[in-house]
């Protein structure tokens, strides 16, 4: 558009005067004059008036601008406005040029949204392989604290003193509350970071809440009611169950937390698919297919987007000091990403907030997992154990516990000296071995060549922080048997005596 001193229009091409009459409802001619637009009172026509004002007075600039109806035929338009001279220099009007740059910008703002959450995701993924790495080395010291402890409680009962006993036991106490609110804490940075080893079954979740419910109104209080939708027909899905049951308790604690004065929880689930256009909106992998879906949804305070936009981050909490480790949501994140499935969070201030669980449909037909007894009740015995550990203290502990249940015991540092255990010995019926070993030979190679020494050895491994040497996506290997540390005196005992009376599995 050209334009002179008198807002006439001394030039305007067809498609300016179609936009113009899109907008505002009248279409310009060479001639006529712009008066009559720029003296409406509409936010388009004042925009406008303001813009040619300013570049008629000699300015030169250019802006976008946003003009049509908000919400139903807006448009953006970039405007650029430059001065018009005659051969004199003498200013005489001024010209514009635009162009429409909607979705220019619908692109820029999507690319920025997909970078932000590309950048979070980085974020998390390298707090999570931190916190992952802490947690290894802290549950080796876990499990020599909290095996120190239990010797000390064992040892209480000989002395005669009767309140230096009472003292003794109620510091011991304390002490290992702290120790297992420890193990708990790095339980859930293992979770976090994806880390830790689980045993996926095919569950019903319909079944799984219906047992829950019991539970949850006690945990929720008499201030709360709880409502279970269950879905008619819900697929089977395919997760660990013991983790799964752990994170709906996390999100009704959390929900519950957000409605001081009370409210209402909705448990729902139902059957859902991921379709290739909502998964590529989303920066983490994640398939699209068939999945089970588990909504927790409450009536609480809400989240501000601020808070929604970190919400997974570990450590970070709205609640007040000593009121939350900032780790339960960001435990229910690390699970359901390892479990292959998605999570998903809407909230509004003041409306409420709802996590939604995808869980991957288990596609065979099974039965949903019952657990069996992890032993037979009998603890201790006469067996030949092997045990495989480099952290010294550990070693010592493990070695202790075993020989104080019965058990003879064998001891090595590194899978290189184990070996040449089994070729010296005549008998050796566990292999009890850490993980994560040096010498270059991880357990799970330790194990394999343990085996085609001894075919009729049984093997228990034990770890801080799942490695790809017997969990492979997220998932334990078949057949393996693990003890996760810290453990426990009963703990150990127990498991050992299980894997001993188990009929022998092949790696």
């Amino acid at each position: 558009m050209v334009v002179d001193l008198e807002y006439r229009w001394l030039a305007i091409n067809r498609t300016a005067a179609d936009e113009f009459e899109r907008i505002f409802g009248w279409r310009p001619e060479v001639g006529t004059n712009m008066s009559d637009l720029i003296a409406g009172r509409s936010e388009n026509k004042a925009a406008i008036k303001g813009l040619w004002s300013r570049a008629l007075g000699g300015e030169e600039f250019t802006t976008i601008e946003a003009l049509g109806n908000p919400g139903r035929d807006q448009r953006h338009y970039e405007m650029k406005f430059s001065v018009l001279r005659d051969k004199d220099g003498r200013r005489i009007g001024a010209y514009q040029f635009v162009y429409d740059v909607t979705d220019r910008l619908e692109a820029e703002k999507r690319l920025a949204e997909a970078q932000e959450a590309l950048r979070q995701s980085q974020k998390m993924e390298a707090v999570g392989q931190l916190a992952g790495g802490i947690a290894h080395d802290f549950n080796n010291l876990l499990t020599v604290i909290i095996g120190g402890l239990g010797q000390l409680e064992r040892g209480i009962a000989s002395i005669s003193d009767q309140n230096l006993t009472t003292r003794l036991r109620r510091s011991c106490e304390m002490a290992q509350q702290a120790s297992q609110r420890s193990a708990k804490l790095t339980a859930r940075l293992l979770a976090f970071s994806r880390r830790q080893p689980l045993d996926p079954k095919p569950i019903d979740a319909n079944r799984l809440i219906a047992d829950l419910a019991d539970m949850l109104a006690r945990t929720l209080g008499e201030e709360v009611r709880l409502e279970v939708i269950t879905a008619p027909g819900l697929w089977m899905a395919h997760a660990d169950v013991n983790e799964l049951e752990n994170a709906i308790l996390n999100l009704a604690v959390n929900a519950r937390d957000a409605m001081p004065e009370g409210g209402r929880l909705t448990i729902e689930t139902g059957n859902t698919f991921l379709d290739d256009d909502y998964v590529s909106t989303i920066a983490e992998p994640v398939a699209a297919g068939q999945y089970v879906l588990i909504a927790v949804t409450d009536t609480g305070v809400g989240m501000d987007a601020g808070t929604l936009a970190r919400v997974f981050e570990p450590f970070f909490t709205t609640k007040p000091v000593g009121q939350g480790t900032g780790l339960g949501l960001s435990q229910v994140y690390g699970f359901i990403r390892q479990s292959n499935g998605h999570v998903r969070i809407y909230s509004e201030l003041g409306q409420g907030t709802t996590v939604k669980l995808y869980l991957p449909r288990f596609a065979a037909s099974a039965q949903p997992d019952r657990h069996a007894p992890d032993s037979t009740g009998r603890l201790g015995g006469d067996e030949t154990i092997l045990v495989v550990e480099d952290h010294d203290d550990l070693r010592s502990y493990s070695v202790g516990v075993l020989q104080e249940l019965g058990y003879r015991v064998l001891e090595a540092p590194n899978g290189p000296a184990a070996l040449d255990l089994l070729t010296r010995v005549d008998r050796v019926d566990l292999l009890f071995t850490d993980v994560v070993l040096p010498a270059g030979m991880d357990g799970r190679r330790l194990a394999d060549e343990a085996l085609r020494l001894r075919p009729e050895l049984r093997v228990l491994f034990t770890t801080g922080y799942s490695r790809n040497a017997i969990v492979h996506n997220g998932r334990l290997d078949p057949g393996v048997q693990l003890l996760p540390k810290p453990f426990t005196f009963d703990a150990l005992a127990a498991k050992v005596r299980s894997v001993l009376d188990q009929p022998k599995t092949t790696l």
